[in-house]
This record gives C-alpha cells, sequence and structure tokens, in this order.
C-alpha cells in the first residue's frame, strides 16, 4: 500500500466508506437538478414557445456578435497579456534591485486588486478624459476590458513564467555562463524556452480563466457575449414571460464549449511537446582511419617497431642475415 506525504492512504474500509459516501452524494445532487428541472419546466421554461425565439434571425445575429466581441477582446488580451507577462517576469528576476522591486510591486499590486475593480475604474478614466484620448475614448468600455484584463493575467502569467525558470537545474545555467554567454543570452536562448515548455498546461489554463473573465464587460456595458444575451432576456417576451432560462442555457453551453476547444489546444501541445525529439544523437562509431602509432615514452618507443629495431640494436631481418 503506497503511503503520501499529505495523508494516510484509506484502508479496506476507509475505501468501501468513501465510495458509499461517493454515490450517496452523487445521488443527492441529482434529486436537486432533477427537482430544479422540475420547478422550471412547471413555469414553462422548458415550453417549445420559449425555445423557438433561437430560431429568430435577429437573437442568431445578436450572439454571433456577441461570441466575435468576446472573441476579438480575448485575443488582444491574450497577446498582450502574455507579452507583458514575459517582460515582468524577466524585470522581477532582474539583478537590479530597482528593476525587481518595482516588477514585483506591480505584480502584487495587481494580483491582490479585483479584478472586476481594475475594468472598472480604467473605464471611468477612459470616460472622464474622452476627449483627450482620441480612438481609445471612443471606444473606452472595449479599451478598459481589455487593459484590465492584460495587466491581471500578465500578473499571474509572471508568475507562473517565474516558476519555470527558478525549476531549470542550476547546473545549465551555470554551464551557459561557463561557455561564456552573457545574462540576456541565458534568458532568451535557455531559461526562457524552458520555462514556457514546461508551463504550457498552466499558461493555456489562465488562457481559458482570460476567455471566462471576458464576461465581466457586461457591467461596463460592453457588448460581449454576456452583455447580448442579458439584452435579449430582458426585451423578449414569451407566454407573458422573460425567457432567461432558455439564455443562459444556450450561453452557458457557449461559453462550455469555447473553453473545451481552448483546453484541447492545450492537451494538443503538450502531447506534441512529449513527442519531440530533443537532444544530440550520438553518431555512429566507425573505422578508425589509419593504424595507431608508435607511443612514445619515457623508457623509449613502445609498440609495432620498424625492420631495423631500436637505434644500436639489432633487429629479427638483421639476426636471420
Amino acid at each position: 500500500m503506497s503511503s503520501s506525504v499529505l495523508y494516510d492512504a484509506p484502508g479496506p474500509k476507509a475505501l468501501v466508506r468513501n465510495r458509499i459516501y461517493s454515490v450517496v452524494g452523487s445521488l443527492l445532487i441529482l434529486a436537486l437538478i432533477g427537482y430544479a428541472v422540475l420547478q422550471l419546466a412547471e413555469r414553462g421554461h422548458f415550453a417549445p414557445e420559449m425555445w423557438n425565439i433561437f430560431n429568430n434571425a435577429g437573437v442568431r445575429a445578436n450572439i454571433r456578435d456577441g461570441i466575435l466581441s468576446t472573441l476579438q477582446v480575448f485575443v488582444v488580451a491574450a497577446v498582450l497579456s502574455l507579452v507583458l507577462g514575459v517582460g515582468l517576469a524577466v524585470a522581477r528576476l532582474s539583478d537590479h534591485r530597482a528593476v525587481s522591486a518595482v516588477a514585483t510591486g506591480f505584480i502584487e499590486l495587481f494580483r491582490a486588486v479585483p479584478l472586476l475593480i481594475t475594468i472598472y475604474a480604467m473605464w471611468v478614466l477612459f470616460l472622464t478624459y474622452k476627449e483627450n484620448l482620441g480612438f481609445i475614448g471612443e471606444s473606452s468600455a472595449y479599451w478598459a476590458l481589455v487593459i484590465g484584463l492584460t495587466v491581471y493575467n500578465a500578473c499571474v502569467q509572471a508568475e507562473v513564467l517565474r516558476a519555470g525558470v527558478n525549476a531549470v537545474p542550476k547546473g545549465q545555467v551555470e554551464a551557459a555562463y561557463a561557455l561564456g554567454l552573457r545574462k540576456s543570452q541565458v534568458m532568451t536562448m535557455l531559461l526562457i524556452p524552458q520555462a514556457v515548455r514546461s508551463m504550457m498546461p498552466t499558461i493555456i489554463s489562465q488562457l481559458v480563466v482570460t476567455l471566462k473573465d471576458t464576461s465581466l464587460g457586461y457591467i461596463i456595458t460592453y457588448a460581449e457575449l454576456l452583455y447580448a444575451a442579458r439584452t435579449m432576456a430582458n426585451n423578449i417576451i414569451v407566454n407573458d414571460d422573460n425567457p432567461y432560462v432558455p439564455v443562459v442555457i444556450v450561453v452557458g453551453a457557449i461559453y462550455v464549449a469555447m473553453c473545451l476547444a481552448l483546453s484541447s489546444v492545450a492537451t494538443w501541445i503538450e502531447k506534441r511537446g512529449r513527442r519531440a525529439k530533443t537532444g544530440i544523437t550520438p553518431a555512429a562509431a566507425g573505422e578508425p582511419l589509419e593504424a595507431p602509432g608508435v607511443l612514445e615514452t619515457a623508457a623509449g618507443p613502445v609498440g609495432p617497431q620498424a625492420p631495423g629495431g631500436p637505434e644500436g640494436t639489432e633487429g629479427p631481418a638483421d639476426k636471420q642475415n
């Protein structure tokens, strides 16, 4: 029986008890879900008329526009957060105390502040100075959401990359410095590539969080998917009621599908990285180009001798003559 540092391995009775608890808990959860479904059905939320709204071209267009707006914010924020995250990780690992202190303070500040507050503060700031910000002021909600997501997720990505860099064996770094590489070369050629590869699943997982956090845009009236869904549910009346339940189910399924697609990309990248061939393949041994020569020693030559033998002595051929 294997043991763990964190907990003791359960015995036979504990295993049976845990299985009973799991079955009972699962049955209770299923019962609660069934009860909720029955209550919603009695109130007419699963009536065909409620779901018929998705056959309307306008409803489908609103959902499509919401998905495109969500993906647009996600792509921009994901790219910017990765770039800024690498810069913050390198700055925090810097030997200059001032640079490291500034990067550490920035990371700890925006990791501690709730993301919603950051987004809302950026939105208020852009609205206040809208006339002086040009194109940013015209799309204040969009840029507030993008910058808020970028700053928060860049701080998280920076810590992920820093953990990956610290996980690289110290011997590789010492060997790189012994070869005469500068610190910038060691960071860009040795540490960052290995950190990105080892922490890729965590990086993709944080990108999934970034995708889900785009739903916070509805607070600042940005027309992303959740805002579009709420607007539709508030404006459509079916059987004297708003179709909140069908809209929530459909939009939730869309979010789940997008997150699963991004997670599948992470799984594919991880498997591809495991299959990648790394290292140097040793060359096959070949035949020696020429016969080994005489090994010179202090006592004289050792090995095959010339026909005449060493100087001053007779060789086998001389004795025969």
